[in-house]
């Protein structure tokens, strides 16, 4: 049985789920994070993990998939947890295997700075054939900056034996994937390159756990039926009280489940604007305490994410444009593609020249500089180059850092990168606002 360790707000349940651990992964528990607790609900009642494909190690690295999907985490990985696996375990934890728990295998992997990008950006690294099978690339692509040493690394970069591109991203939530999964057209992990749950199960366990050999067909069926069965959203806030009751805005993993709420930006997803309602400041209100007066800063925030217009593109959007349900398409939102003086020093920084014949990118030409070329690494095309498919907004506080590269430490900094690179004018209770609501998800 599994018992509390973190001691949270209004339970809590353990903070670090080992491969191999068995037991029974409960029907719905709540863990702490800084703002709240997430709660993780599997609809279809408790998994035994002892035999489970999802829970068992398949490769020879120890590594199960819920070694980089941490419950705790809303079945992701935050670097806060990260460095207390680092510091309990003396670094020895799987989670920091040398294929791509490290910043390249073939640094020293006792040393702390070795795993810099995982346990300061919680960034796993992501290695992709160059050039890509199928695709004839439409541009060059040169390594301009390595600060890992893998990109010219004789054994695993771009003029090795088997060339690759490595770029260092976080690990998706592996929840709520029943509006996010479209049978074999899911566009599925940052660059989209996994069509389908099972595709995506082959790769990781061939990959990240170093399996010798494919998983079996029952052993993908017990991670697809778990992936679409497990949800996860934020259950509490710590000035919000619980923000998942019925007579609410309709948050929280039970209404997720049950279809009250869908994933944000569609028809039902209406219902969670209009819900909202409930937690509004009236005209004529005064202070009305630490707790309604944040639901009703929420509620404000829920407003601006779905209405509040700006220019993408030349196009009007909102915030519920790009992060709605279905929404699959790779966008270039600005957090690879960077001028070279601004690029992050401890990230790679590639230069891309397109070929003259090539349809050039939309807002950069064809010459331009990037920290990870995103889809443009599966497809070869210029204009593909550092789009990356949007990611869900659920459990948020449970899993800094944002962004596929972890460059938004919190969800203030992820609203001020969107402010600052649309240009949008939020004002400074806009900000507050828009922040709030991110943390009830």
């Amino acid at each position: 049985m599994l018992s509390a360790q973190s001691g949270g707000l209004y339970g809590g349940g353990p903070t670090w789920w080992d491969a191999s651990r068995g037991g029974m992964f409960p029907w719905e528990e709540a863990y702490e994070n800084p703002d709240g607790e997430a709660s993780i609900l599997n609809k279809n009642g408790a998994v035994r993990a002892d035999g489970h494909a999802f829970f068992e190690p398949l490769g020879a690295n120890r590594r199960a998939c819920i070694t980089c999907h941490q419950p705790s985490d809303g079945m992701s990985l935050s670097t806060g947890t990260l460095r207390e696996r680092w510091k309990t375990t003396d670094g020895r934890d799987p989670v920091f295997a040398a294929i791509d728990g490290s910043n390249c295998p073939d640094l020293p992997q006792r040393s702390e700075k070795s795993h810099s990008l995982l346990l300061d950006r919680g960034l796993i690294r992501i290695a992709l054939a160059w050039p890509p099978q199928g695709a004839k690339p439409e541009f060059q692509i040169e390594v301009v900056r390595d600060p890992t040493g893998c990109n010219l690394s004789a054994t695993y970069g771009l003029k090795s034996g088997t060339p690759a591109i490595s770029v260092y991203r976080r690990p998706r939530m592996a929840a709520n994937l029943a509006y996010v999964v479209d049978g074999e057209d899911s566009n599925l992990m940052a660059d989209g390159r996994e069509p389908s749950l099972r595709s995506q199960a082959i790769d990781a366990a061939l990959t990240h756990e170093q399996a010798g050999s494919r998983p079996s067909a029952q052993q993908l069926r017990q991670i697809e039926d778990f992936e679409m069965q497990v949800f996860a959203a934020q259950s509490a806030d710590v000035r919000g009280g619980l923000v998942a009751e019925k007579s609410g805005p309709l948050l929280g993993t039970g209404n997720l489940a049950g279809g009250e709420t869908r994933s944000l930006g569609d028809d039902a997803a209406g219902r969670v604007v209009l819900s909202f309602k409930l937690w509004r400041k009236q005209p004529g209100d005064g202070d009305l305490g630490v707790q309604r007066e944040f639901r009703a800063s929420a509620a404000r925030g829920s407003e601006v994410f779905f209405t509040r217009r700006f220019q993408v593109g030349g196009a009007a959007a909102t915030c519920a444009t790009c992060h709605g349900a279905g929404v699959r398409k790779p966008m270039d939102i600005g957090t690879t593609n960077v001028a070279r003086e601004q690029a992050w020093p401890d990230l790679p920084l590639f230069r891309i020249v397109c070929d003259a014949s090539a349809a050039p990118h939309p807002a950069l030409g064809r010459v331009f500089y990037t920290q990870d070329p995103g889809r443009a690494l599966i497809t070869g095309k210029c204009a593909d180059a550092g789009a990356i498919v949007p990611q869900q907004l659920r459990a948020l506080p449970a899993r800094a850092p944002y962004f596929s590269n972890g460059s938004a430490k919190t969800l203030r900094d992820v609203v001020d990168f969107y402010d600052l690179r649309f240009g949008i004018g939020y004002s400074e209770q806009e900000k507050r606002d828009l922040t709030n609501f991110l943390r009830v998800l």
